[in-house]
């Protein structure tokens, strides 16, 4: 079975902070969980907000793009990520081509016309918003009050695809996890009453991204644009052949890959994602993440305080999937000590040095593996990661309530070996449980387990 995995492409108009990782981490760990498929993450550089950022530093837009897609690819290396591909929408000679292609599809199927707009928008989220959507008149993403626009735009018939995209959502043959998002995308579906403008004019977008084909005044939309990646990394042919298509997005972009996503696939004649899983955002010290809050967190701080598996852990167990998980310096060097360090490095550590006190090391049995993989299958099967996590943990505790119960320091012969063996057994299933999620540490283990080099897993930090 072969699979496609992506993430969402960031905007690059600022440094990439704790909220990218989360989903790189998030998608990554998915990857790894069912093998050797295609993954892919990018930026997305053709949006207005990129333009602006790059006036603001007084950089040519294609160059400071180009630094600061940079600066994402860098993320995905320190964060071990195992991806197969990473696209530029702005300079990667596969993007426009099947941005184009789709444009012309939407267009002989009769879904794509021209007409007078005028609306609230949003340069944030790259977005119209009614004035429904808005919170006390502001943005509800970004807490500023959207410009009032109006041009000529081109539009796709969104509203033509309504029943039909709500048939595929409630039969989960386009599935959104967790049930409170896709619940929510259909209540989206019942009100909604406009199509989609997918174009902005040419002075407006000021001559950045990809023009309309045949009217170079018009400027394709960047979502219409940014979401074609999906497709023309791996080829029209080869996105038709995959088994199954998973994105991994956050709950801000939902309706862009949702709603409007699969419309164009539809119209497009193009085959539809199979699953839409939905992440919760990261707060730092219970606050949004914020430039002028002075809250951002680089990813590389944490990862250089205590390593890149830490970070993992924090990420996939602290923050998670179906909440918006909340980081703080505090909290995450007591994940490290008490969890990692005390919990599962301590354990580790002196289980092995018994065993190898023995004439030879326990072989595991595996007999633990399967009921450890089934739980774990279940909650990777709704997203539900952070669950996946707990499951591995909880046989973590019960191992080291095992050990402490059985004392093998104080016993021998028999009783030592068959408690050694039974303790090395619930280890190599828990090590083999974290192969997706802490390969760094799946792998310790199993050297360790295997007669070589044991290593102090979680070091002590000094105070």
């Amino acid at each position: 079975m072969t699979r496609f995995i992506s993430t969402t492409i960031p905007y690059v108009n600022g440094a990439p902070h704790i909220g990218h990782a989360q989903e790189f981490v998030l998608a990554d760990a998915l990857r790894r969980y069912y093998g050797h498929d295609y993954f892919l993450s990018g930026t997305d550089e053709n949006s207005l907000k990129n333009v602006l950022a790059a006036h603001a530093a007084a950089m040519d837009t294609a160059a400071y793009v180009a630094r600061r897609s940079d600066e994402f690819e860098r993320l995905t290396q320190a964060l071990g990520l195992s991806l197969t591909d990473f696209i530029r929408t702005s300079s990667d000679p596969r993007h426009r081509p099947v941005v184009e292609r789709i444009w012309h599809a939407c267009e002989r199927n009769g879904d794509i016309y021209r007409a007078e707009y005028s609306g609230l928008y949003c340069i944030g989220c790259e977005q119209f918003y009614s004035d429904a959507e808005l919170l006390d008149g502001k943005c509800p993403e970004h807490g500023v009050a959207p410009e009032r626009v109006s041009e000529t735009n081109y539009f796709f018939r969104l509203t033509r695809y309504r029943e039909r995209l709500a048939e595929l959502i409630s039969a989960r043959k386009l599935n959104i996890e967790p049930k409170a998002k896709r619940n929510e995308m259909l209540r989206f579906l019942q009100d909604l009453s406009q199509d989609l403008s997918i174009s902005r004019s040419s002075e407006r977008a000021r001559g950045w991204g990809i023009p309309v084909p045949g009217d170079p005044t018009q400027i394709i939309y960047v979502w219409i644009d940014a979401l074609a990646n999906y497709v023309s990394a791996p080829g029209e042919a080869r996105w038709r052949s995959f088994d199954e298509i998973t994105h991994v997005v956050g709950k801000g972009v939902l309706r862009f890959h949702a709603i409007y996503w699969p419309a164009v696939l539809v119209s497009a004649g193009l085959r539809l994602p199979d699953n839409v899983f939905v992440h919760n955002y990261v707060t730092v010290d219970g606050r949004k993440i914020g430039k002028s809050l002075g809250n951002v967190v680089d990813p590389a701080e944490p990862i250089r305080a205590l390593g890149l598996d830490a970070f993992r852990y924090y990420l996939l167990r602290h923050v998670g999937c179906y909440k918006d998980g909340d980081f703080s310096w505090e909290r995450y060097r007591q994940a490290y000590e008490q969890e990692l360090a005390n919990q599962l490095g301590n354990l580790v550590s002196r289980v092995v040095a018994l065993a190898r006190k023995l004439d030879s090391l326990p072989v595991a049995t595996t007999r633990l593996h399967a009921d450890l993989e089934q739980r774990i299958a279940t909650h990777v099967k709704t997203f539900a990661l952070q669950k996946a996590m707990d499951e591995i943990w909880k046989a973590v505790e019960r191992t080291n309530a095992y050990v402490a119960a059985e004392q093998p320091w104080k016993t021998s012969g028999e009783q030592r070996t068959a408690t050694l063996a039974t303790a090395v057994d619930a280890i190599d299933s828990i090590g083999c449980a974290l192969a997706p999620f802490l390969p760094e540490t799946s792998e310790k283990i199993a050297r360790a387990l295997r007669g070589g080099t044991q290593e102090i897993l979680f070091p002590k930090q000094p105070a």
